[in-house]
């Protein structure tokens, strides 16, 4: 279950990043608010991970999904280019973290 949890988090973490981007420093009420609320409940969801998962191992998955997640969404909505070498490098942050998890 932690890893679900974990896996959740790291998506909300994609989530937040995108948001405050998009809020304009704050300035804007409907970004800010999902930045707001996506960014306690990845907060919330790593803590509760935590409880049971080592820590370098599961703060490494949980950025490493925030972090391809909002690159792929900036390269998926056009806010981002594309190239072989960006691709190349987020499956290797993929493969990265999946060996993470098989040498847990």
């Amino acid at each position: 279950m932690a890893w679900l949890i974990l896996i959740v988090s790291g998506g909300l973490e994609a989530v937040w990043a995108t948001a405050l981007s998009k809020s304009d420093g704050f300035s804007r009420w409907l970004p800010s608010t999902i930045f707001a609320v996506a960014a306690v409940g990845s907060m919330v969801g790593l803590g509760y991970a935590l409880r049971s998962l080592p820590v370098g191992t599961a703060y490494a998955v949980w950025t490493a999904i925030g972090a391809a997640g909002t690159v792929i969404y900036a390269m998926l909505t056009g806010a981002e280019s594309v190239s072989v070498l960006k691709l190349v490098c987020l499956v290797g942050i993929v493969a990265c973290v999946i060996g993470l998890k098989l040498a847990h």
